[in-house]
């Protein structure tokens, strides 16, 4: 396992050290173990961290269960004997063998490891510069390109003013910990739809799944969203909210987005995209009532439009963001002392910059979709090469595969993901065993 940070386990979702950022699941849907619903329970009753068993843990609490249950597997060896060691490094290249049977993997300290697998479990990487031009703001102090990074809001003062680009699951984390940190400047957050995630509600009655008999296989979006605003009427007629209507689609999500084709995928990230995050990621209750206080006190505005520029202040030391709410609208500029990018991950490969990405995509061994939303794999999660030849050594999950899933990111996706994977290592793990026992024997 090659992980650079300090502790392995958390990763950039459940490191941040703050009470505030809570996981938009509840705890009882959060097994690390698809076939263990209750582990996750069970290890907050043992570590005594309960008081959210029944609610929304802190992304903080997560990471501590993962970190153990990494720990456990690095200080002893699984019933199969497999063995885990841990090089706290960076990944810089990986070559894989002119075979195309093995790989090297070329470590920070000039280290390599020889191996027959390699996965890409590379998580998100930082937002995207939200303007495509004059990106010299990115090294200006004011501007703050990635949230998640270590002390990203620590140089905001109580009464500094602050622009949020994007309205969702991460700007609301973000007004949470200024609130948390006693800010009370004006805040103005910019989005071209000005939704907010709507909040979490626990609805007693679920729906029941109608993929089977009318979804399977629909090939256009107008009708998977014909026959979902239906079973919507239906349910609202039953006294249902349309949240169990959702939720009944989670287990099929993959199906109905692989059963578009290309065009219709594309069609459905330009018009539906925006409003799916909205009512698919939710908010934990009491973090929608705690941005709703924010908005009603005034501290909290929203300007619609989308940020065309983003320059030096003139006089003093903020930053100038130029919004523009259409084409036929005047472009508006917004000063603010401090700007964070809250717009989500950077999902396009062809644009990723780490060098370990950088090496495999020149050489022709990772090839970004054509809609951008990741890495073109089969259906084990091994990367495909540009003539969809399937590799026997690349493999990834999470995020890199939404061009198969479209939904990829998480808990129980991932935990899917990386359950079946480890199986198909197995099997071809042992099927390896079983190939070199029978060349011994024949030798013999």
């Amino acid at each position: 396992m090659v992980e650079p940070r300090p502790v392995p386990g958390p990763g950039l979702a459940y490191t941040a050290r703050r009470p505030e950022y809570l996981l938009n699941v509840r705890s009882q849907f959060l097994s690390a173990f698809p076939d263990q619903p209750d582990h996750f329970l069970n290890w907050l009753r043992v570590t005594q961290a309960s008081a959210c068993e029944n609610d929304f843990c802190s992304r903080q609490s997560y990471g501590r269960y993962l970190q153990q249950l990494i720990s456990q597997v690095l200080e002893w060896p699984s019933s199969n004997g497999i063995r885990c060691k841990w090089h706290n490094l960076t990944a810089q290249a990986v070559t894989v063998a002119p075979d195309g049977q093995s790989a090297r993997v070329k470590l920070s300290s000039g280290t390599e490891i020889h191996s027959d697998y390699v996965v890409l479990a590379l998580g998100n990487f930082p937002p995207p510069p939200p303007t495509p031009a004059d990106l010299r703001y990115l090294q200006h102090p004011a501007y703050h390109g990635n949230p998640w990074a270590q002390g990203a809001l620590r140089e905001i003062a109580a009464d500094d003013t602050v622009l949020l680009i994007g309205t969702g699951l991460t700007a609301i984390d973000v007004l949470l910990g200024l609130r948390a940190d006693g800010h009370r400047g004006q805040i103005t957050v910019v989005s071209g739809h000005g939704r907010w995630p709507l909040a979490y509600q626990d609805e007693p009655t679920p729906y029941p799944s109608f993929y089977a008999q009318e979804l399977a296989g629909l090939s256009q979006v107008a009708d998977v969203l014909k026959v979902v605003r239906r079973h919507v009427r239906e349910a609202e007629r039953l006294g249902i909210g349309w949240q169990a209507v959702i939720d009944s689609l989670r287990p099929d999500l993959g199906r109905i987005w692989a059963a578009w084709p290309s065009v219709e995928q594309a069609r459905f990230l330009r018009h539906l995209a925006g409003i799916w995050s909205v009512v698919r990621h939710r908010s934990p209750p009491q973090n929608a009532q705690a941005l709703q206080q924010m908005l009603d006190a005034g501290l909290v505005r929203v300007e619609r439009g989308r940020v065309r520029a983003i320059e030096p202040e003139t006089a003093g030391q903020g930053l100038v963001v130029t919004v523009q709410a259409g084409t036929q609208q005047p472009a508006r500029p917004l000063t603010a002392r401090h700007v964070i990018n809250c717009t989500g991950p950077l999902l396009d490969y062809s644009r990723i910059q780490t060098p370990l990405v950088v090496g495999l995509r020149e050489a022709g061994h990772l090839v970004p979709d054509a809609l951008r939303l990741g890495i073109i794999t089969n259906e084990c999660g091994a990367l495909l090469d540009a003539q969809g030849t399937a590799s026997s050594v690349l493999f990834t999950l999470g995020p890199s595969r939404r061009p198969a899933y479209f939904e990829s990111t998480a808990v129980p996706e991932l935990r899917g993901q990386a359950t079946e994977l480890a199986q198909e290592l197995g099997r071809r793990l042992l099927k390896g065993t079983e190939s070199s026992f029978s060349s011994s024997e024949e030798k013999s």
